[in-house]
């Protein structure tokens, strides 16, 4: 049964992942981002659907170009979560995504404060 619910996930992660690639054709990388946050599967422990999310949000997240705009326009339910991928990118080693990481998380930690890194970092049950 667990199967199941694992395969479901994957096929809502890829259903995401074509919405995310049509909000970006539009030039909405910050809606493409939101939709990439909402609904990840951070209770599971299945590899395959946190690197599958892991893919749909970093593709999103390396389009935003105004991190400052992204802000204005990003809700603060999203910032715990967003933080964890952050901290998953940086882990990459890759030099283009830990630079948009560390850009993200200076205006991330100046808008929702320290208590946001404390909780992503202290969260060892819904991971990313």
């Amino acid at each position: 049964m667990e199967e199941e619910n694992i395969e479901a996930m994957i096929l809502r992660i890829e259903h995401k992942s074509k919405k995310i690639e049509n909000l970006l054709k539009q030039s909405k990388p910050v809606e493409a981002l939101k939709t990439a946050l909402e609904v990840s599967p951070t209770n599971t422990k299945d590899q395959r659907c946190k690197s599958a999310n892991w893919i749909v949000v970093h593709r999103a997240m390396m389009a935003i170009r105004d991190v400052d705009g992204m802000f204005s326009s990003l809700d603060p339910e999203y910032y715990d979560i967003l933080m964890k991928y952050l901290y998953r990118g940086l882990a990459t080693g890759d030099r283009p995504t830990c630079d948009q990481c560390l850009r993200i998380h200076e205006k991330l930690t100046e808008k929702a404060g320290l208590g946001c890194i404390l909780r992503s970092l202290a969260d060892t049950v819904n991971t990313v």
